[in-house]
């Protein structure tokens, strides 16, 4: 089994000053904003975006200041935007616990959430690289644009009809989810002074990498809950359509596609979330994806063929297979 330790060891001593930047980023004095930050620095997860920035500025150059600050800048606009998000979905939980609007409020998640796109702009600010500043903020647009293509896109039609298309899915996790991947990868090379060439070449690694976590996710949400050891069938709960429903109900006949998609209206009991998902396995809505994520795999090794194979080309192709093998 990849682990992240292994992705990460050509980058080791580069990320332990990567991690004392971020946590020197989070200091304050002030009471609330500490509590809250404190349990955002408590519930980090595998750092994944960050290990990014700093083996695509390694492998075009080398990690310095600038590649540090940038990996903080970007892993905060992340958290602020997942803060946002259990606003917006009015989430109670992430990653299995209480998310900051549970334990706080509404208020304090958002104030919070502010605050780190503040430290955001100031750090983006302290670099003076327009070309970093370009990434970050078209990385902030994209989130949000991202947020609201999948609200309005939610649900069903008065009409009974899924709004949400494969065209629409794809377009959402190239917002909310491909375009933060390909920033780490496209503001670490430039950080190091890659050549255009290389830029290019990364950008796109991290954009098919990013669409393939999403797609893992989203096949995710379909599997055991006991197998699997967390709660599933979240997007279907959120009245969100992914691409394993969203094809299913394109294959099936029309009166039991009608069926689940009246279902999906919610609110769904637990026997209603199994036939949705008996539903998606009987139209090989899963299969699917994972043959739509292993062409966007290949594109991606595609992509890293633009340099000499080495430890750290190895450790991206590993980030890219973890990607679509974990199970959390």
């Amino acid at each position: 089994m990849i682990g992240i330790q292994d992705i990460r060891r050509p980058v080791a001593e580069e990320f332990l000053r990567y991690e004392k930047a971020f946590e020197e980023a989070l200091t304050t004095d002030n009471p609330i904003l500490k509590d809250v930050l404190s349990l955002v620095l408590a519930r980090r997860g595998k750092q994944l975006r960050p290990t990014l920035v700093l083996l695509c500025a390694k492998l075009a150059g080398q990690v310095n200041d600038k590649t540090i600050r940038t990996a903080v800048a970007l892993e905060l606009l992340h958290t602020a935007s997942l803060i946002h998000d259990d606003v917006v979905d009015d989430s109670d939980t992430r990653r299995g616990l209480p998310s900051v609007k549970a334990q706080w409020t509404n208020n304090v998640a958002v104030l919070v959430g502010d605050y780190l796109l503040s430290k955001v702009i100031e750090i983006i600010a302290s670099l003076r690289n327009v070309r970093i500043l370009s990434i970050v903020s078209d990385m902030g647009k994209a989130l949000s644009d991202g947020e609201l293509l999948q609200l309005s896109a939610n649900g069903l039609t008065d009409n009974g009809v899924l709004r949400t298309t494969e065209k629409d899915y794809f377009r959402i996790i190239a917002c909310k989810t491909a375009r933060l991947f390909s920033a780490c990868c496209e503001a670490g090379a430039v950080t190091a002074g890659a050549t255009m060439k290389q830029e290019t070449a990364l950008t796109a690694f991290g954009e098919q990498l990013g669409i393939c976590f999403q797609m893992q996710d989203d096949i995710l949400d379909y599997s055991d809950s006991e197998e699997l050891g967390k709660p599933t069938m979240g997007d279907i709960r959120d009245g969100k359509a992914t691409l394993p429903l969203i094809i299913s109900l394109n294959r099936a006949p029309r009166p039991e596609a009608d069926h689940i998609r009246l279902l999906a209206q919610g609110p769904l009991s637990f026997d209603d979330e199994q036939e949705i998902r008996s539903f998606v396995l009987r139209y090989d809505g899963i299969r699917y994806a994972r043959r739509c994520m292993e062409e966007h795999r290949s594109i991606a090794l595609s992509a890293l063929s633009a340099f000499r194979e080495n430890e750290l080309t190895r450790s991206l192709s590993m980030l890219l297979d973890y990607a679509i093998s974990r199970i959390s």
